[in-house]
């Protein structure tokens, strides 16, 4: 049967089903173009099939050579560069700054002067307390000399109660020889060997004795009152003469620390250094009352720097005393400085719940390029590996997919996950077209990279690592995954 045109009503022709005619030719009959259609199918659909399968027998690797460097595990943080010695010069005593002779950046020596305050305020304290101290010498003068007065009288008064004293002694040796003679003779005129003239001329004498005693032993009472009351009076005018020394040595002192403060108006250079900051300026007025106020900041040595670096509370465990430190600072964003950790310091700061801890890293600044104050951004080196075999993180997660179904696949279906420093993996070198396993130990795990040592089988420099083919067995490391770049694909 062969399909024909028929024209409509409205004068369009219909679609034609099939070939259209050929003018001047037989038409090719239906069921042959049919044939033809499914012959083309079935080729292609065996090409499909055939591609599928040389596919899926040929899996294509992405591999990396196997380097060999040294790799370095750091940790990151940033601080702030400083200088090692600085001293903070202030001031003492108040005033106002009368005159500055140095500015910032201006080298200074021990002792040169760097500014003077007004000092007529403590000039003026000055004259008062030697004005005060003249008063208190002549004070105690006098009453040194009211001391010495005293004390000659109490030696005057003592030397009169000793002659009282040895006055009854005599009158006591006068009356007792009156005494005795007036016994003796009262017995010889019983017997009548001496006359009552002789008699009672011995009574006479014996009363007068008594009365002489009585006289001189009230004269050394007298005496011995006066040596008290003097050597009073010379114990109080000592005291007061001793307390009048005392003042002299307050006011003495009072002079000293006024002489002092008038010698500290001027201010001087406590070292060696240069001037890194300037706090005051002529005219302004200082106060000492409750803390020192800061005139300026001397610097010892600007070629021995230090950077103050808030490293994070996660990784300070790995910092130590000694560690390599390399930073970079905004002013030099090409160079990089270098600086060894001299000091973890064990005080926290927190902030905002962050708790860091500052390391200090001694620099040497030999070319001053570095300056107090920059931003560095410091990278510590905590642990590195020289001259290992170092390959991505990705080619330890890597399982085969050819050796999934065997008992060394499933061994290493248990292996795959974070890889830590100090554990065994596996990583598969591309050899003869095929995977071969080699089992390394990891050394170090910086980043997205890691140094390896063979432990089961062999390791060149060069070898394909394979890093994925595809499968469903190829697994995201936990540390990260290989930089762009770094793999090429082999089938």
């Amino acid at each position: 049967m062969i399909d024909t045109a028929v024209t409509k009503p409205n004068g369009k022709t219909p679609h034609v089903i099939g070939p259209p005619p050929v003018t001047g030719r037989k038409a090719v009959p239906r069921r042959l173009w049919l044939a033809g259609i499914a012959v083309l199918l079935v080729a292609v659909s065996a090409g499909a099939w055939f591609w599928l399968r040389r596919s899926q027998s040929a899996p294509v690797y992405v591999t990396v050579p196997l380097a060999k460097q040294d790799l370095l595990q750091t940790v990151t943080a940033s601080g702030t560069v400083n200088p090692q010695n600085t001293v903070s010069v202030g001031t003492q005593v108040s005033g106002t700054i009368q005159s500055i002779y140095v500015d910032f950046n201006s080298r200074v020596h021990v002792g040169e002067i760097l500014a003077k305050l007004d000092p007529s305020t403590v000039q003026t304290q000055l004259d008062q307390a030697l004005a005060t101290l003249a008063q208190i010498r002549a004070q105690a003068v006098a009453a040194g000399e009211s001391a010495s007065g005293a004390k000659f009288s109490v030696n005057a008064a003592t030397a009169a109660a000793a002659s009282a004293n040895a006055s009854v002694t005599r009158a006591q040796s006068a009356l007792t020889l009156a005494q005795q003679t007036l016994s003796r003779d009262r017995a010889l005129l019983v017997n009548g060997y001496i006359s009552q003239a002789q008699f009672d001329a011995d009574q006479a004498n014996e009363t007068a004795s008594d009365s002489a005693m009585r006289s001189a032993q009230a004269a050394a009472a007298q005496y011995s009152a006066q040596t008290m009351q003097s050597a009073s009076g010379a114990a109080g005018s000592t005291s007061n003469a001793q307390a009048a020394q005392a003042a002299v040595q307050a006011a003495e002192a009072t002079v000293r620390q006024d002489q002092l403060n008038l010698q500290r108006t001027i201010i001087q250079s406590p070292v060696d250094g240069t001037v890194v900051a300037r706090n005051v300026s002529i005219g302004q007025t200082v106060a000492s009352s409750f803390q020192t106020p800061t005139l300026f900041t001397v610097a010892q040595d600007l070629k021995k720097m230090e950077v103050d670096i808030a490293v994070g509370e996660p990784d300070i465990g790995d910092v130590h005393p000694g560690e390599s430190v390399t930073f970079t600072v905004l002013a030099y964003p090409a160079r990089s400085f270098r600086g060894t950790v001299s000091q973890v310091r064990v005080n926290p700061a927190t902030v905002a719940n962050v708790v860091t801890y500052t390391v200090i890293v001694l620099v040497s600044n030999n070319d001053s390029k570095l300056l107090p104050g920059m931003t560095a951004n410091a990278s510590i080196t905590i642990a590195a590996a020289k001259d290992a075999f170092v390959v991505p993180a990705q080619a330890l997660a890597y399982r085969s997919k050819a050796s999934a179904g065997s008992a060394w696949g499933k061994v290493l279906a248990g292996t795959a996950g974070a890889v830590v420093a100090g554990g065994n993996g596996t990583v598969f070198v591309l050899r003869n077209g095929a995977p071969e396993p080699v089992t390394v130990h990891v050394a170090l795990v910086a980043g997205t990279q890691v140094a390896i040592s063979p432990l089961r089988g062999s390791l060149h420099l060069g070898d394909p690592i394979i890093l994925s083919d595809g499968s469903s067995l190829t697994q995201t490391p936990r540390s990260g995954t290989p930089p762009a770049g770094l793999g090429r694909a082999i089938r």
